[in-house]
């Protein structure tokens, strides 16, 4: 093991590979990982960023809900899921979730199709084994231990994954989740992606602990912490923490240290409750740009192709979203119908009452027809 057991969340000690600047600070707990990774997952990271970009445009233009964004975040989440074996294993999200979900392979136009009203872009495509985004926040540890829990039943050699932030760690469901996964000894990995903000309650308020690995310890489950804007130190980190649990070691608590570049959702603003300069000093941190200046420095990746890749990546997720607009509309019964297999009396009167209401008022449907 080169990581778990070597870095002691009671000490606060923290796996780093790079510095803010990109540099390789501590060689020996590089991960073995090629050049096509690297530069695939650097792709990866900067499409989420753009999505997030050109979300934020067209949610100011009125033509997309209020959504919660991975800026900042991408190195970590983009890492969990490269980690993870796409075939086999399950990802239970949060809502903050978007590098993961485009990693783990749900499609741009799906994500946008989600954050405009439209609940059928949760829905992953055939053979993805993505939950969709999760709004009661910590629930997914609990979806994510019995999936872990059905996999060791059926010996598939799958592995749940499952993520939420700091602020998650406050659910009693959260630490519930945790214990019932070391009683049984389950293949599940479960992330705090601590960005310090929960909407506007900062990290001191969330917790007085050391840190979030720490609150492993209680159920007996090891934990590590890692830098969660080094993309280096996070694939290592993930890579062996999947594989302990994948052989029957049971579930493990990864801590990733991180910041929430963005606002809270596209509604929010941060500038309210951040402390002054707070986010001038963590965007040296920007996870993109350690990135970018490591792959220059191995003259794996140039400003031009930089320039090139934005160019194309903006005009793939501007035609996603043209589509998203034309296919955003739903049918009213569809938001009653997928509760339970049939409708139930009670569902039943709350359609006709909705009918009653929108055939009366057509101005007011929004997203449905």
């Amino acid at each position: 093991m080169k990581y778990l057991g070597k870095f002691s969340p009671i000490k606060d000690e923290k796996v780093c590979v790079m510095d803010k600047d990109g540099k390789i600070i501590n060689p020996k707990l590089m991960p073995q990982i090629s050049d096509e990774e690297l530069i695939d997952a650097y792709k990866m990271m900067n499409l989420s960023r753009r999505q997030d970009i050109y979300q934020n445009t067209m949610q100011r233009q009125g033509r997309l809900l209020s959504f919660l964004s991975s800026t900042g975040q991408e190195a970590c989440e983009v890492a969990y899921i490269n980690a993870l074996n796409k075939k086999l294993d399950f990802f239970a999200s949060g809502y903050r979730n978007s590098a993961a979900w485009l990693a783990m392979g749900q499609l741009p136009r799906n994500i946008m199709l989600y954050w405009v009203g439209n609940e059928m872009g949760g829905k992953a495509p055939d053979g993805i084994n993505c939950l969709p985004p999760n709004i009661v926040i910590g629930s997914q540890y609990s979806q994510a231990a019995g999936i872990a829990f059905g996999e060791k039943h059926k010996k598939t050699g799958g592995v749940a994954l499952t993520t939420t932030g700091d602020g998650g760690t406050s659910e009693g469901e959260t630490y519930e989740a945790m214990n019932f996964a070391k009683i049984h000894e389950l293949p599940c990995i479960f992330v705090v992606e601590n960005n310090k903000w929960a909407i506007s309650t900062s990290l001191s308020e969330q917790t007085k602990s050391l840190n979030f690995a720490i609150k492993a310890l209680a159920t007996g489950m090891p934990s590590i912490k890692v830098d969660g804007n080094d993309y280096l130190a996070c694939i290592g980190v993930f890579k062996e923490v999947i594989e302990y649990a994948r052989s029957g070691n049971g579930p493990v608590l990864v801590e990733c240290d991180t910041y929430r570049l963005g606002a809270h959702s596209s509604s929010d603003n941060p500038d309210a409750y951040r402390p002054k300069g707070e986010f001038e000093e963590m965007k040296l941190y920007d996870p993109l740009i350690r990135m970018k200046n490591y792959l220059i420095d191995k003259q794996i990746w140039s400003e031009e192709k930089q320039t090139q890749l934005d160019a194309e990546q903006d005009e793939f997720i501007a035609s996603e979203f043209a589509w998203v607009e034309k296919n955003k509309d739903y049918g009213l019964e569809d938001i009653f119908k997928y509760q339970y297999d049939k409708f139930d009396l009670f569902l039943e009167e709350q359609y006709k009452e909705a009918k009653e209401f929108f055939d009366k008022n057509p101005d007011a449907k929004g997203g449905h027809h």
